[in-house]
């Protein structure tokens, strides 16, 4: 099953995909988890009942999950990206980072170019919600049972920013700097925990990244067991689960996204993530 989120009235809401439209749940997806909601059963209910159709393309769409409790991204997580980067071991642990709600933005919403860098890059990526709580020190082999789905993400980043300090929280967070959507595919719908898939992303229709989740250096069990060992995961959170090789600052000469540009992430039997890209003000 398909869901979406879109902005009604200004407001963003849950809706499940039925082919070119959607039918309006009347709640936020990460209130509906938290709530225990059966979105599967309340899905098939909406979907066979005559409530109205709304045009998916005439629609506004949000990010996801408008407000994540918690958005934890994975960087380094592909051998090739590691690679790339000047790290040929694999690591001993995963590369954890925060994502804060006001660098989220939906789909077909422009990714913003700040005026301090010109250093503007993209990651094709694959995002994990989860749909119930997590119990804390989970184990691997129970892990996949609290994922409720999987969608697309860009984490686009300001590289300098990114690089000015030992963390990378602050060229991850400037706003409207994280694509996420458009459309979240429940995990009974994909292989377990999404290995597979193809991942893609273009600049302007050309293919800059090209890989496989299966080349994940910690996939979506392992990396649920290990952040288990440290917190809690809740419902609506999001693990944003890191990007393959082909990024614009690895590049000879680099590649900016800049004013103009139009970046697409695409993973497959999840759908297409697009956002055109802007200078700030």
């Amino acid at each position: 099953m398909r869901f979406t989120t879109y902005l009604k009235n200004g407001v963003p809401t849950l809706a499940v995909v039925d082919g070119d439209n959607v039918v309006d749940l009347g709640t936020d997806l990460r209130a509906a988890l938290t709530a225990g909601t059966d979105l599967q059963a309340a899905g098939r209910a909406a979907l066979a009942s005559a409530a109205p159709r709304l045009k998916l393309a005439d629609l506004t769409l949000a990010p996801l999950v408008p407000e994540p409790g918690k958005t934890i991204c994975l960087g380094l997580n592909y051998f090739d990206h590691a690679k790339e980067g000047g790290r040929t071991e694999k690591p001993d642990y995963p590369w954890f980072f925060y994502r804060g709600k006001s660098s989220l933005m939906g789909h077909g919403a422009p990714g913003v170019v700040p005026r301090v860098s010109s250093k503007f890059d993209y990651e094709a990526e694959m995002a994990v919600v989860i749909g119930k709580t997590v119990p804390r020190h989970t184990r691997r082999a129970d892990a996949l049972q609290y994922v409720f789905g999987y969608t697309c993400f860009n984490d686009m980043s300001v590289r300098d920013y990114q690089k000015r300090t030992g963390q990378w929280t602050i060229g991850k967070n400037f706003d409207a700097t994280g694509g996420f959507g458009p459309v979240l595919v429940t995990a009974d719908e994909l292989p377990p925990g999404a290995t597979g898939l193809r991942i893609q992303s273009r600049l302007n229709g050309q293919v800059m990244q090209d890989a496989n989740t299966s080349d994940m250096i910690f996939a979506v069990d392992e990396t649920i067991e290990l952040l288990a060992e440290c917190l809690t995961l809740e419902p609506g959170d999001v693990i944003v689960m890191g990007t393959p090789a082909g990024v614009g600052q690895a590049r000879t000469p680099p590649v900016w996204m800049k004013a103009g540009d139009v970046i697409e992430i695409e993973v497959e039997k999840i759908g297409v993530l697009r956002n055109p890209i802007v200078a700030e003000g």
